[in-house]
């Protein structure tokens, strides 16, 4: 599948089928002005079957008896209760794990033989791709329209990239020798995976670590538990050894902490806030030193030259901002505009975010369900009102949309200045800062001035200005007339506070392998 943009897929007429049947029930959707609680809720066609956490091939509760709500983000209600792991169930899914990496069949299969039990996978998720897409929906907040066809179809490709990349490598060496590098898998690994995305993080983390031959305890979001019980049911189906994928649900302070502190966890990996990123080094390296790999948060700049076509520009820059409902960690939520085409930009970006369709995600045609949860409702709230008592003008949205849940208006500043905390600050909400440039060293240096480090966008029709912005902003991403571009083969991570490490592509195999240099003397050899 070649790279995307997400929102082509999402841009897409919907097959024929359940999916179609699904969406039209609802005849009607609000628009921005329009209360969400005014709206009728389609009821989710999918029935929660896994609330137990997965440890050694068997569905379990928590030794301590536990659970813990999970909320329909729509309505801020309960739809289930799920298994609450505390230090007890880590100690008992890493046990499964090491004994599977250590005694069981796994690591000593050939990458084909695990191929082939990863493309079984990718086939099964397929198969029940509306379920998976409807709970994802349900659980998150976001548009069923965007889980089924564009992060399904992502997940489902990441499997098939991983199913066969891993070889060693011979090398030359000044001498008679013969010097082989081998590629061994790093042993059992933890994986802590954020509620934004909970299937592509859990495909981002899962398929590369199974491919190199590790066993994995995972913990999932506490506010999004769901698919990743529900996907693990399918690798057993696939024909995954027991014990190989463990799945603990349960809090970041006592799961979260007891998997980066183990001492039998070889390697552990996290997707979340800087904040929790540096907790989980510090426990890795308090511990056994243990590598980690983190993909933290981001404030990427999106930088509009004075040559852009302004339309285009401003449907990108919505879409890199509002995309998710702003919960992505590489959100466009710097809009640097240049001084020329500023007041043009600004009234149709002002235009489009009042056109942006909220409501009921399971609705056809919505463009943005719910924040996540209250916590991070309120958060986006407080960020607001910051950005309402500054110096910045509030050009639309600012409050709550509806009367239940936790939706948020599609809200636009403009003259933001760099020293307002929603230009420094990662909001993750459906927040748009415009900030103004004149010429093209200042708005490097001040793209530049951030303690992230995730991702950019650049908008120009000048190949010498898109040459001179990719190699000056400091990021490791750089859409060039374009916006998240995702693909199986493409890297994905930040400098500085944005991470350590890479993911997908080959570069997310080096997380998961341990690199062993082999040297054989060579007797009389006929060459070197």
């Amino acid at each position: 599948m070649a790279a995307r943009r997400l929102s082509s897929l999402l841009c897409r007429s919907l097959s024929a089928g359940s999916a179609s049947k699904l969406l039209s029930q609802g005849r009607s959707v609000s628009r921005f002005s329009t209360a969400a609680a005014s709206e009728e809720l389609i009821t989710p066609p999918v029935h929660i079957e896994y609330t137990k956490h997965l440890i050694n091939g068997q569905f379990v509760d928590s030794a301590s008896g536990k659970t813990f709500p999970t909320y329909d983000p729509r309505i801020g209600e309960v739809i289930a209760h799920v298994a609450e792991g505390d230090a007890e169930d880590i100690n008992r899914a890493v046990a499964a794990a090491r004994k599977a990496f250590d005694e069981g069949p796994w690591p000593k299969m050939s990458a084909y033989e695990r191929s082939r039990i990863l493309l079984r996978f990718a086939d099964l998720v397929e198969k029940h791709s509306e379920e998976l897409a409807a709970l994802e929906t349900w659980n998150n907040g976001k548009p069923f329209e965007q889980a089924a066809h564009a992060e399904l179809p992502m997940l489902v490709r990441l499997f098939h990239y991983y199913a066969d990349k891993i070889h060693g490598l011979t090398v030359p060496a000044d001498g008679p020798y013969h010097v082989q590098t081998l590629h061994e898998p790093i042993g059992v690994a933890g994986q802590i995976i954020p509620w934004n995305f909970p299937l592509l993080m859990f495909a981002w983390k899962v398929g590369p670590a199974l491919a190199c031959g590790n066993t994995i305890v995972l913990k999932s979001a506490e506010q999004t538990p769901l698919t990743a019980l529900y996907v693990a049911k399918l690798f057993q189906e696939a024909g995954l050894p027991p014990g190989v994928l463990n799945i603990v649900s349960g809090y970041g302070p006592t799961a979260g902490a007891a998997l980066a502190s183990h001492m039998d966890v070889d390697k552990v990996a996290f997707t979340g806030s800087t904040d929790t990123g540096k907790i989980i080094l510090e426990l890795a390296a308090k511990s056994n030193l243990k590598p980690a790999t983190l993909e933290l948060g981001g404030k990427s700049p999106f930088i509009i030259c004075e040559d852009a076509d302004i339309d285009r520009a401003v449907e990108l820059a919505h879409f890199a901002l509002f995309f998710n409902q702003g919960q992505c960690c590489c959100a466009g939520s710097r809009t640097f505009v240049h001084e020329r085409v500023y007041d043009e930009f600004l009234e149709k970006a002002k235009a489009r975010a009042l056109k942006r369709i909220v409501g009921d995600p399971f609705k056809k045609g919505v463009e943005q369900g719910p924040q996540i949860d209250s916590e991070q409702f309120q958060k986006v709230l407080r960020y607001i009102k910051s950005g309402v008592e500054s110096t910045a003008t509030l050009e639309c949205g600012g409050e709550r949309f509806g009367s239940k849940g936790y939706f948020i208006q599609p809200t636009v500043f403009s003259n933001v200045q760099d020293d307002m905390l929603i230009a420094q600050d990662e909001i993750f909400g459906p927040v748009q800062s415009i900030l103004k440039f004149k010429e093209l060293d200042e708005v490097v240096r001040r793209a530049n001035t951030t303690r992230y480090g995730l991702a950019a966008g650049v908008f120009t029709r000048n190949i010498d200005t898109a040459n001179t912005l990719t190699r000056a902003l400091r990021a490791g991403t750089v859409w060039v007339n374009c916006f998240d571009v995702f693909d199986a083969a493409i890297p994905f991570g930040g400098y500085k506070m944005s991470g350590i490490g890479r993911e997908k592509g080959i570069y997310s195999l080096h997380n998961y392998l341990q690199v062993k240099a082999v040297v054989t003397p060579l007797k009389n050899p006929a060459w070197l």
